[in-house]
């Protein structure tokens, strides 16, 4: 029988482990990100139409710069809407 300090479950208990972020760039060894190829660009950004941050696609500072210039010349040349309701 189990000790008075110590607890048991009937599950163990699950400890979420979060998956490293990585910059699929880098790891894709891509050094120029094309502002033609509206598809790509698109998981960069957010339902309405926002660039999404580093934080949350893992994309390193270098990238996530040319991902930026990128997005806004697809919009300028109506490639990609500034501002939608349903982008995905």
């Amino acid at each position: 029988m189990a000790a008075n300090n110590e607890i048991r479950f009937l599950n163990p208990p699950t400890v979420e482990v979060k998956k490293k972020k990585y910059c699929r760039f880098k790891k894709a060894h891509i050094k120029y990100v094309d502002y033609k190829d509206a598809e790509f660009l698109k998981r960069f950004l957010n339902e309405q139409g926002k660039i999404l941050p580093r934080r949350l696609t893992g994309t390193s500072l270098k990238f996530q710069r040319k991902v930026a210039q990128a997005v806004k010349r697809a919009r300028h040349l109506a490639l990609l809407p500034y501002v939608t309701d349903l982008l995905k």
